[in-house]
């Protein structure tokens, strides 16, 4: 099969390519699906950079999330038969042609999902419906704050805190585009922050009357720290799933932590077990999966698309994906 190798193992955009890898054999509780599309995510380009902590088993081929046809199934797996249509969540590999994955992995499409949509979906949303829901455990009327709101999983996390019924979700960004955007999108932010101009912690006290968010979804670490033990309320929990702007913080007041009684907790998805990833999915699955639609249709919860590439541009797809400019999810198709 052909897949997106990257020469040397790791390193520049520039040492992606499509090679060919032996095709891949089904054991037992697995399948075998003919990928359609895949999703690019900000892991993809630690990974391909050697910087990223490689979970036990992980193939050396990019790629968590895709959407495709299944092609074949192991011995023992009655849910899957060949020729369903699904979207899986992967310990890697979805950058080919082919993919194997246990068949707790998978869902089957919803009719209404585009191929490039379906691609786009699991990582961003189960990462956020984890962070959000499973960890934090948000309440309905609690104040909510998500950094790097136009992001995918941003975009996801203001979505599905509005449907659970947060009184106020205050996204933040750098620019006026992006903004502007995620507070006029159905079920977008109550209000918006550009955390270059503003004071984001002043402003999340003005908003919420002085009383603080509940709730904090950050990606972005060092430089917003202060600012979010800052921003949180007496009780509130931060739930931290990257560190973009670094991860050493020099100063700290602990104080501010103990006596407002803040619980933060850090999370990743990828290196959990089956037993956790298959449970979180499945209560997803029941509780969102068939809401979301695509960003043109008609809905409560929608995939946002940024852009789609062929796999055979696949160097200006992460060329995209670093520049970070961009708003929703880039999506890349395998053509034939």
């Amino acid at each position: 099969m052909r897949a997106i190798l990257v020469k040397d193992g790791k390193g520049p955009i520039e040492n992606l390519y499509i090679g060919e890898r032996p095709d891949p054999e089904v054991p037992e509780d697995y399948v075998l699906v003919k990928v359609k599309a895949f999703g690019l995510n900000g892991m993809d380009l630690l990974e391909r950079r050697g910087q990223y902590p490689m979970p036990p088993g992980a193939p050396d081929i990019m790629g968590v999330e895709f959407s495709g046809i299944v092609s074949a199934v192991g011995e023992g797996v009655l849910k899957w038969k060949i020729g369903d249509e699904v979207l899986g969540l992967a310990l890697g590999g979805a950058y080919a042609e082919y993919i194997v994955i246990n068949q707790a992995y998978l869902f089957t499409k919803p009719a209404h999902l585009s191929w490039v949509d379906a691609a786009g979906i699991l990582e961003t949303f189960l990462t956020a419906y984890q962070a959000l829901i499973k960890l934090a455990e948000l309440q309905a009327g609690q104040n909510v704050l998500i950094h790097s709101t136009a992001s995918g999983v941003g975009l996801a996390a203001i979505q599905l805190a509005r449907v659970k019924g947060a009184a106020t979700v205050i996204g933040t960004a750098s620019t006026k585009e992006k903004l502007d955007f995620v507070r006029s999108i159905p079920n977008g932010a109550t209000h918006v922050i550009n955390y270059k101009e503003q004071n984001f912690a002043e402003e999340v006290k003005k908003i919420t009357g002085g009383h603080g968010v509940d709730v904090i979804i950050d990606f972005v670490g060092q430089s917003h720290w202060g600012g979010n033990i800052d921003a949180l309320a007496y009780d509130g929990q931060m739930v931290m799933l990257a560190f973009l702007s670094g991860n050493i913080v020099k100063e700290a007041d602990l104080s501010k932590i103990i006596f407002k009684r803040l619980r933060i907790q850090g999370s990743t998805l990828r290196a959990r077990d089956i037993a956790y990833k298959s449970s979180l999915m499945t209560d997803f699955g029941k509780e969102f999966l068939g809401d979301i639609t695509g960003q043109n249709d008609e809905g409560s919860i929608k995939v946002y698309v940024q852009k789609v590439y062929s796999w055979r541009n696949i160097q200006a797809g992460h060329r995209d994906l670093e520049a970070g400019k961009g708003i929703g999810k880039i999506i890349a198709e395998i053509d034939d």
